[in-house]
């Protein structure tokens, strides 16, 4: 500071220093931050410069509404839950070759209200079915932004359907929840004329992408580096299924979904058998889906994605951003062993790779260097997830906000197996590639499945 601006400092009353120290604390805050990506940030940002605004990794949320909706109140909402969260206000721009968050002081996002109440109501279902499969495909572009989209479509005066899409670059699936809870409980509070009961939150997203790259230098990254590098050596390359096609030279990601449920019984079995066996409930059904694909396949050496949320410290559980990591999990079975010997060799591998959990799954990649093809992921080409509970009813006195069921046409692998498991048995849907299996093959699959899972609980 020269010494003409410490001079006129000097000469100012106690009110007017303290008037500047405000303004030019305003003047920071308004300014964008720039953070470094989080490693998942990262693969997410080097994938879209391969594919610029794909639609791939959006995660659309499609709700019906029923009651008397007050859109202003909803708006409102969804602006707070914007304030609150810094990844929600999030672009990306290349900084001295790197790319960097620019995280906005504020973000304003209107709600686009559409009004359907010209049509009939098997008019407006289908209405909503377009409008909510255009919005899911509508890409983002990461260096403008906003990455978070919201629409109202009024049916009737008790009848709407809320779109939202997210830019996975900046949420996951853990973060949907928390959007949803916190939507419901400010729309609740402002429905009431009571002010936001959320508590706020003690850190952000960047903080984390931050401590995340500083974390990850020290010895521990050497220890799960080593670890990943002896579990997967010699690791196939493909899980080959038999297909109704020949697997295309390039993938196209284009795919479709085919939804079954395990029986409330057969959960009661599967849930005892995991008691007994002293495992959680997705090892049990992991282990069942492992002899399925064995025996699909005829490979004895297998290896399956899976998502874990990578939420380890309470401080990140009530925070939106991209936090899920992947695990390749290896596995070999035969014909000899018992479903119990399975159990514990997947268990084994399984408690193994949450000790080395936080080795970001883009990293992984990197070191290993696995065979690479255009037209398979790298590492496994099948995924398996479970959670108990999931995106389910939010009801309140007036309004309840339901998933709407919509179709999805893309797929990231050959197969996926979700699972959602409830206290009235598993929602269950199986994901596949369509420039590999008819969808009767995989019909003919969730049979087979269904008859493993029997053959193995008995």
């Amino acid at each position: 500071m020269n010494s003409n601006a410490n001079d006129l400092i000097a000469n100012m009353t106690p009110e007017q220093r303290k008037a500047l120290l405000l303004r030019l604390a305003q003047e920071k805050q308004a300014k964008p931050k720039l953070r470094p990506l989080s490693f998942a940030q990262q693969r997410l940002w080097f994938l879209d410069q391969l594919e610029p605004e794909s639609p791939l990794y959006n995660i659309p949320i499609a709700l019906t509404i029923e009651g008397p909706l007050k859109s202003a109140l909803l708006e409102r909402a969804i602006q707070e839950i914007i304030a609150r969260h810094e990844a929600l206000r999030t672009t990306f721009t290349v900084v001295d070759e790197q790319p960097v968050q620019v995280i906005a002081p504020h973000l304003v996002l209107h709600l686009q209200v559409q009004d359907l109440s010209m049509y009939s109501p098997a008019q407006q279902e289908r209405e909503i079915q377009c409008l909510a499969q255009e919005e899911a495909q509508r890409p983002f572009q990461l260096s403008k932004g906003p990455l978070l989209r919201a629409s109202l479509l009024h049916g009737n005066p008790d009848r709407h359907a809320l779109l939202l899409t997210v830019h996975h670059i900046v949420a996951d699936g853990w973060s949907t929840r928390v959007f949803m809870h916190e939507l419901t409980t400010l729309y609740r509070a402002f429905s009431q004329g009571l002010p936001s009961p959320l508590p706020p939150l003690s850190i952000q997203y960047a903080d984390f992408a931050l401590w995340q790259r500083e974390w990850l230098q020290a010895s521990i990254l050497e220890k799960q580096q080593e670890y990943w590098r002896h579990k997967l050596l010699g690791a196939p390359a493909l899980l080959s299924l038999p297909s109704d096609f020949p697997r295309p030279t390039v993938q196209a990601f284009q795919g479709a979904r085919e939804s079954f449920v395990i029986a409330q019984e057969t959960s009661a079995q599967l849930k005892a058998l995991s008691k007994r066996e002293r495992v959680t409930l997705f090892i049990a059904v992991l282990s069942a889906f492992y002899v399925f694909l064995y025996r699909y396949s005829g490979q004895e050496d297998l290896v399956i994605g899976t998502p874990i949320a990578n939420r380890t410290r309470t401080e990140v559980e009530p925070l939106i951003g991209v936090f899920i990591n992947t695990l390749a999990l290896r596995t070999r079975i035969s014909e000899h062993m018992s479903f119990r010997e399975i159990i514990g060799r997947i268990r084994e591998t399984c408690v193994d790779a949450y000790n080395n959990q936080d080795l970001p799954f883009e990293q992984l990649i990197e070191i290993l260097q696995p065979e690479r093809s255009l037209g398979y992921t790298p590492l496994f080409q099948v995924m398996f997830g479970l959670q108990e509970g999931g995106l389910d009813e939010f009801r309140f006195p007036e309004l309840t906000f339901t998933p709407l069921k919509r179709d999805i046409y893309t797929s990231k692998f050959d197969l996926s197996l979700d699972i959602v498991a409830t206290s009235e048995g598993m929602r269950c849907i199986f994901e596949y590639r369509t420039d590999l299996f008819l969808r009767e093959t995989i019909q003919r699959m969730i049979g087979h499945f269904q008859r493993t899972l029997a053959a193995l609980l008995t």
